[in-house]
């Protein structure tokens, strides 16, 4: 079916979430209740949350700070999905494969690349030294340290998400990102504290939870709009839908790259999940599939765990600009 590149102006259409969220945020992945769980929103594109458990809930929202629209991006309890293409542009036409490629291999299991990171063979913008920075932002500002200064990486804007898990079963512990191209540096700075801190789902991190955490930064590229709903690929892709409900009103919903193989969902149920997500309540028929507005997009993700954001800080003399020491290990244990 025919296909056609997202950029420019179109881009900005693509401020939605990829997990469930409540007013104010867009969501992007399942929340508690499965599949046939249910959202409803309204709103401008926007923020978006990510959700590990199998639910569905989305809402979208106003542009946020800097007129920045947000997203979540995997699923969590309760929420609501819209999507208005009201929101500005942001700077969304640099979707640019920025050459600050981070070499992969040998990385241990918790220091690793996401399903679908990296596209075409070309190296990697997503990098270890993004989650090292996330980390260090929520350090300084849990303990009141004055924020990190600028890092040695690319500086290119791109759509991202960061991620936060915890304990060893690595539950979602907040999520939210944005599909407005943002300079990294600004970008992850800000969606790092709102991730952590404002994600509605869950109450603001404490120092106490630190030594548990797990941080993903996920960088979106390749937005393409395709006229088959069915023109992704399970673990390949990540999605966004609009449609319009049962009272006529756009809306939309999205799932990062990772999210339907992670659930074990075939092109169907992930389709009939993000409806559920984006508020339509309605029985699903396969005529209204067809009515829907898919674009399809890739992202490049890494993960760190805490034990490896240590590491990484004094093995392989990682500096960014933090200008106090880092407490000794049993401060953490």
């Amino acid at each position: 079916m025919g296909r056609k590149r997202c950029v420019g102006a179109d881009c900005s259409k693509m401020a939605a979430g990829c997990c469930g969220v409540k007013k104010q945020k867009l969501s992007g992945s399942p929340g508690s209740g499965g599949p046939g769980g249910v959202g409803a929103g309204s709103g401008v594109a926007g923020t978006g949350h990510c959700g590990s458990e199998l639910g569905i809930g989305s809402s979208a929202t106003v542009a946020a700070a800097a007129n920045v629209s947000r997203a979540n991006g995997l699923g969590g309890p309760g929420g609501n999905v819209s999507g208005s293409s009201s929101s500005g542009s942001s700077g969304t036409n640099a979707l640019s494969p920025a050459p600050a490629g981070y070499n992969t291999s040998g990385l241990s299991p918790n220091l690793s690349p996401g399903p679908g990171s990296g596209s075409g063979g070309r190296k990697m913008v997503v990098s270890a030294e993004m989650c090292c920075f996330c980390f260090d932002v929520l350090y300084c500002h849990l303990y009141g340290y004055q924020p990190p200064r600028t890092p040695r990486f690319t500086n290119d804007p791109y759509p991202l998400f960061v991620t936060w898990k915890i304990g060893r079963d690595k539950r979602l512990r907040g999520c939210i990102g944005t599909f407005s191209a943002m300079n990294l540096h600004s970008g992850l700075r800000e969606y790092t504290l709102t991730s952590a801190l404002k994600d509605s789902r869950f109450p603001p991190m404490t120092r106490d939870e630190l030594p548990r955490l797990f941080c993903s930064v996920s960088l979106l590229t390749n937005f393409e709009d395709v006229g088959d709903y069915l023109d992704w690929e399970v673990g390949v892709h990540g999605i966004r839908i609009e449609f319009f409900n049962e009272k006529g009103s756009k809306r939309t919903a999205t799932y990062l790259p990772e999210v339907a193989k992670e659930q074990g969902w075939d092109h169907i149920q992930t389709i009939d999940s993000l409806l559920r997500k984006g508020g339509y309540k309605a029985p699903i028929t396969n005529d209204f599939r067809k009515t829907i507005k898919l674009t399809r997009y890739r992202s490049e993700k890494m993960t760190m765990g805490y034990a490896e954001y240590i590491a990484h800080r004094q093995h392989h003399h990682y500096q960014n600009g933090i200008g106090h020491p880092l407490p000794p290990y049993n401060h953490y244990s």
